[in-house]
């Protein structure tokens, strides 16, 4: 983003935080309701003006970190994290699932800043200890998280943004903390986020698949990772690939097709009916096989490495119930504007899979985000305010604002 831009955002959070700070009751018009509700939180424990976040038993975390699976993981892909702190001039953290800060590595600037509010191991950075930031959000929703600004509560970070990505077990699914990347305000970046998800997904690949897994052993790392849902992206070992639309859909299916396809029922499924002939196809799958460094199989064609879509992420968050996650995980429509019949298809069925977990659970601030989504889908809307009734949970002035101008 240009420094205008970042700046004119900046001055509007500063402007809603300073309104919630007063008291005024019109916070909410510009921040986000996922902001107020951690904002609401943390007012009732925390001062604005706070320094520094509380330090937990120093010896305790020390402990509680050596030789952890996370630990592990951490060590086995330090370079890479480094690598990337250095080149951002980032802090990286992760923490556990209470937002206690377990490990953290800076770049020369931003280490300094983050000694200087404690955002160091046994730092505790959930919201009722050191007020409104992206590691309580993202641990607390388990979804990814971004806080820029003055969105933050504490006056110590209103020059910092923050993104964080939840870190699971890739085997038994279980909440492990949080993966955070933070600088300074005006290093705000628009694949911060991604970077972010991207280097949490390292670190989950690399944890040890037995808990008496040496340290030393070999894990297998997903190496590749791509969003599909709203804006596509793929990365490939934290390196983002620039791939035309066409690569990008083949590479789509072969993902959410990992037992492999034929070269007739791959075809089927990119070009529908199309008069696209096998050769160019073939063609297309040969320059994706040279970006992806030889990892696509032939006959029938599959990847060869470990990939990872937010197409399953959110269809796995949906069949567990996790709801709210799933929405704050769902980018928009998969691939919009595809002609790939079988990634239309796709794009309906998650679109439907989670408009009828919200019917089923309209949850009032992931029906909000939803509606910033598919904002002419008033039926979900509606059908929340009437499951809350007379209820003064605060996203309901924001939610009969979307269904007035919808209409």
């Amino acid at each position: 983003m240009v420094r205008s831009d970042l700046q004119a955002r900046r001055v509007d959070a500063t402007r809603a935080w300073t309104t919630f700070i007063e008291g005024g009751d019109d916070a909410e018009e510009f921040v986000r309701p996922e902001i107020l509700s951690s904002w609401t939180r943390s007012a009732t424990a925390v001062r604005p003006d706070v320094r520094e976040a509380p330090l937990a038993d120093e010896d305790e975390t020390r402990e509680m970190w050596r030789g952890s699976p996370l630990q592990l993981a951490v060590e086995r892909v330090e370079e890479d994290l480094r690598s990337t702190a250095d080149d951002g001039d980032l802090v990286i953290a992760v923490t556990d699932p209470d937002t206690r800060v377990l490990w953290t590595y800076g770049g020369r600037v931003m280490r300094r800043k983050a000694e200087a509010v404690n955002f160091v191991p046994a730092g505790r950075w959930d919201d009722q200890s050191a007020g409104t930031n992206a590691l309580d959000l993202a641990n607390r929703t388990d979804a990814p998280a971004m806080v820029f600004g003055a969105e933050h509560y504490a006056e110590a970070v209103h020059n910092w943004v923050c993104w964080a990505a939840p870190l699971h077990d890739p085997v038994t699914g279980t909440h492990l903390g949080v993966l955070d990347l933070s600088t300074t305000w005006d290093r705000t970046h628009p694949i911060g986020l991604a970077t972010a998800r991207v280097m949490a997904r390292l670190i989950e690949g690399a944890l040890p698949s037995l808990p008496t897994q040496q340290a030393d052993e070999a894990i297998a790392q997903p190496g590749l990772v791509l969003t599909l849902l709203g804006t596509a992206e793929t990365w490939l070992d934290g390196q983002r690939l620039l791939l035309n639309r066409r690569q990008t859909e083949i590479l789509a299916l072969l993902a959410l097709h990992p037992e492999g396809l034929s070269l007739e029922r791959l075809h089927a499924m990119v070009y529908g009916d199309q008069a696209v002939t096998f050769s160019t196809l073939k063609a297309e799958v040969s320059h994706l096989r040279q970006a992806l460094g030889g990892q696509v199989a032939s006959r029938p064609y599959r990847l060869l490495m470990p990939v990872a879509t937010d197409v399953e992420q959110v269809l796995t968050l949906i069949r567990h119930g996790r709801v709210a996650a799933a929405v704050e995980a769902y980018g928009g429509d998969l691939l919009p504007g595809t002609n790939s019949p079988a990634l239309a298809e796709m794009a309906e069925y998650v679109a439907v899979a989670l408009r009828e977990s919200l019917i089923g659970d309209p949850q009032p601030d992931a029906v909000l985000r939803y509606s910033e989504l598919a904002p002419y889908d008033t039926e979900v809307v509606d059908h929340c305010l009437r499951r809350l009734g007379g209820s003064a949970h605060p996203a309901v002035p924001l939610l009969r604002a979307r269904l007035a101008a919808s209409r």
